[in-house]
């Protein structure tokens, strides 16, 4: 399977996919594709039934929404802090696994 880099069209969100998985998204928001989080967004406004007809009206209003705080899209600032999260984790359990599994087995023993 080939893997592209798919950037969602509303909030601007980079992901790995492969080709079905971005024909598919954009098959169902009218061409556009869309990270998980903004076709949630985009289905729950399509559910919701009051204000939208339909999925295309969805899609135009959620890529306005972005629009208006591409700049500063919470979006990006948590999938941001994540990332930097995991990165920091992965270093210390590198760093340290050894470490600690040395100190829990030295305790151990001495119990």
């Amino acid at each position: 399977m080939e893997i592209e880099l798919a950037k969602c069209d509303c909030c601007g969100l980079k992901e790995d996919c492969t080709k079905d998985y971005i024909n598919e998204v954009k098959g169902n928001f009218e061409g556009k594709w869309l990270c998980g989080l903004c076709s949630e967004a985009v289905r729950y406004e399509v559910n919701r039934g009051k204000q939208f007809l339909g999925m295309e009206e969805a899609v135009k209003a959620h890529m306005s929404f972005c629009g208006n705080f591409k700049s500063n899209n919470p979006a990006v600032h948590v999938a941001d802090g994540m990332r930097q999260m995991l990165r920091r984790r992965s270093g210390d359990l590198s760093s340290n696994s050894s470490s600690q599994y040395t100190t829990s087995i030295s305790t151990s023993q001495l119990s």
